[in-house]
């Protein structure tokens, strides 16, 4: 027997495998959050993902006839069959959650963690950067920052954005009803931000950077529905901190926006995470529109499509950083994909502030998961962890779905003629 096949879960051959049942359970109470898919074989063993958060189990469940009784190590063949019913942003979070389920059926199916499944790795351990709640004043975010620095994150994200100035006067000028509008894409608005909500907002920054020096990266996100030619203006005023990047200014759809902002600011650009698979990353790497690809796992298509991005972004200069705001299971698909990708460079974190019982939905795996700023990748199979922690999970389910990976039977033989050709 050759080292492989030593490997391989013997309780039947990977080519018998076979998926029997798809199952989800819905965490989704403070401070948690996940829509944990759970893939169930004919062999004993279970595969999990995360539908995106925000996002319906309806997206998963619509494909649980279509992947029935399918060998789940054949994840690049299914996921190309179920692809054609995700979208973009949290419409994607069926066939995302889907494959990275496949990808950690198939890990443990052979033995191998996910990464190698992906071609292997090129770092031991991914950087994480936390994403800190804002507060108004400064001086106190700094200190909330510096707090984050002291307990061993190395790379910072906050939010920078006209949300600041909505009780401060003469800051910005709007139509009607805009400034409570949050369905309206930035260049219809008509939002201007004024010179003194750009001096309000740069001092904001100054006090932040004040705090935490200069030697750690600093990315901003979050700036309102503002048009280009403000986004513009406040990123020139803004390029004097040396920020990380400046994140999702304008809807990632209009390349040509992002174009004209990436040549008119000397701070690198970078948006992501709601675009669905690699063909729409496409145009803003060709015109070189962004410095910093953002796609999020549970949007982009899971594992092996968002490394596919990683290597177009590679071909055209473009760092990678990975959106993350779920559960450990996202994060984990995260960091087996991080790790596959040679110009991966930090991956986002959203539950620092209740880390260690985050860490605990799943076991097998340190707690806290995230030490000293970094992910340890691991080296079990599949995504790596050995079981969801049930205790965790039905101590946070979502009260309005308290079921906990209850039968989804009725979806067995839901069915349609899903043929794109003739």
């Amino acid at each position: 027997m050759t080292d492989v096949e030593g490997n391989v879960n013997t309780n039947s051959r990977p080519s018998e495998l076979r998926i029997t049942d798809m199952r989800i359970c819905d965490v989704r109470s403070d401070p948690l959050r996940g829509l944990i898919l759970r893939l169930d074989t004919n062999q004993g063993i279970s595969g999990y993902g995360d539908i995106r958060d925000g996002g319906s189990k309806t997206y998963g469940l619509l494909l649980k006839s279509r992947i029935l009784g399918e060998n789940p190590c054949d994840v690049d063949r299914i996921f190309r069959s179920i692809k054609q019913f995700g979208h973009h942003a949290r419409q994607g979070g069926g066939v995302c959650a889907i494959e990275m389920a496949l990808m950690d059926l198939a890990g443990k199916a052979y033995g191998v963690p996910a990464y190698q499944l992906a071609g292997g790795k090129f770092r031991d351990k991914i950087l994480c950067y936390c994403d800190t709640p804002s507060v108004s004043d400064g001086r106190q975010m700094g200190q909330r920052l510096k707090e984050r620095m002291d307990s061993g994150y190395k790379f910072l994200k906050m939010d920078v954005g006209i949300g600041l100035l909505r009780d401060i006067p003469d800051t910005l000028i709007a139509p009607p009803q805009m400034l409570s509008s949050s369905n309206v894409m930035h260049p219809f608005t008509g939002i201007q931000i004024t010179n003194k909500g750009i001096d309000v907002l740069c001092e904001y920054v100054a006090h932040v950077r004040d705090a935490i020096g200069y030697e750690i990266p600093l990315a901003v996100d979050h700036f309102g529905h503002i048009g280009v030619e403000s986004c513009i203006r406040l990123g020139k005023a803004l390029d004097q901190f040396a920020l990380a990047w400046y994140e999702d200014m304008i809807p990632w759809q209009f390349v040509d926006e992002w174009k004209r902002l990436a040549d008119a600011v000397d701070t690198p650009v970078c948006t992501g995470e709601d675009i669905y698979l690699k063909e729409d990353f496409g145009a803003l790497f060709e015109q070189r529109a962004i410095a910093v690809a953002h796609p999020d796992l549970a949007s982009s298509g899971g594992i092996l499509e968002t490394k596919k991005i990683c290597d177009m972004a590679q071909e055209a200069g473009v760092a990678m950083a990975f959106h993350m705001a779920m559960s450990p299971i996202a994060a984990l698909a995260a960091v087996h994909c991080a790790a596959a990708s040679e110009n991966f460079m930090v991956l986002e974190n959203h539950s620092v502030d209740e880390i260690d019982t985050w860490s605990q939905m799943v076991e097998g795996l340190p707690v806290p998961l995230i030490q000293d700023g970094y992910i340890q990748v691991p080296e079990g199979p599949g995504l790596g962890f050995t079981d969801v922690n049930e205790e965790v999970l039905r101590a946070h389910l979502n009260p309005k779905d308290p079921g906990y990976f209850e039968s989804t039977d009725d979806w067995n033989d839901e069915h349609a003629h899903d043929r794109l050709w003739s």
